[in-house]
């Protein structure tokens, strides 16, 4: 394990593997993961690799990062890396989650293996929580893209575990981000290239609906930060004002910030989009 902080920038600490025994619903498999241009395709070995502050700097508040890329491709070095280097400078301890990709020929129902690695993270989290200096209360999640509809997943689904909790943890994460997230599986909102990988091209009314997360908010979900561009022309800024509103009619805390102008990851395009997010958590004490 490396343990090394240099120059204030963090690096990673400690890269481990999501499950020690069986991965859940998973099939044998001669599939390659393949990492190159900064992404993972075809994941079979999900991690989770860890960057933590400085101990002066530490607030105990961490936060699970998932990255998006359509449920195609993990975008683990732009969206993840990158951001847990940030959250870890301002304090945060930050989890950067190589979740495995939908994919019929590697799992038998190909829809529950990202929630099943993403609550397996907020699992693991919250178990070695005091290794790490964490607060079992503040940790979080957050998605880019089609991470965000799995940070959203995982903040809607917590009540219907689909991996084996022997210890009863709490999968519920203490607070959302979802950033020009993938919200609904409608076929009026949704991003059609992260439905089909996710549910296939013909799923059931039953399926769409349940992972509309729009759809599956209740007065226990988690409060959210919901930020995306007015502009984006990949998934539609409706994802994002759909799951306000129905947070809002849920009066679950939620705030918004829309910029005109972005498009699409428009996080590698405005470095400063993480201010008002820090500002966000200070001012409802997910950062003390």
């Amino acid at each position: 394990m490396i343990c090394l902080l240099f120059s204030g920038m963090a690096n990673a600490q400690e890269t481990m593997p999501l499950y020690t025994g069986p991965i859940p619903d998973a099939k044998r498999s001669e599939k390659k993961e393949v990492f190159s241009s900064g992404m993972y395709r075809g994941v079979t070995s999900p991690t989770l690799e860890v960057y933590l502050p400085e101990k002066e700097k530490a607030t105990g508040t961490a936060v699970i990062i998932i990255p998006g890329g359509s449920y195609a491709v993990v975008v683990y070095q732009g969206e993840g890396v990158n951001n847990a280097k940030q959250f870890a400078r301002n304090g945060i301890a930050a989890f950067v989650l190589k979740y495995r990709l939908p994919d019929d020929s590697v799992m038998l129902h190909k829809w529950t293996g990202p929630l099943a690695d993403a609550q397996q993270a907020i699992r693991l989290v919250r178990e070695n929580a005091a290794r790490w200096g964490i607060d079992t209360g503040r940790i979080g999640v957050v998605g880019f893209s089609a991470g965000g509809h799995l940070a959203s997943t995982a903040a809607t689904h917590f009540l219907g575990p689909v991996i084996e909790n022997p210890k009863h943890t709490n999968l519920r994460p203490d607070f959302q981000v979802v950033v020009y997230p993938v919200i609904s599986m409608q076929d009026s909102l949704t991003h059609r290239d992260s439905r089909n990988n996710l549910l296939g091209k013909n799923p059931s009314l039953e399926l769409v609906d349940l992972y509309s997360n729009e759809l599956q908010v209740t007065a226990q979900t988690p409060p959210a930060y919901i930020t995306h561009a007015a502009d984006d022309n990949v998934v539609d800024v409706d994802n994002s004002i759909a799951y306000f509103e129905s947070l809002r009619h849920h009066h679950v805390d939620a705030e918004m910030h829309i910029y005109p102008k972005g498009g699409h990851g428009f996080i590698f395009r405005q470095p400063d989009w993480i201010e008002p997010l820090l500002l966000w958590m200070k001012k409802n004490k997910w950062v003390p």
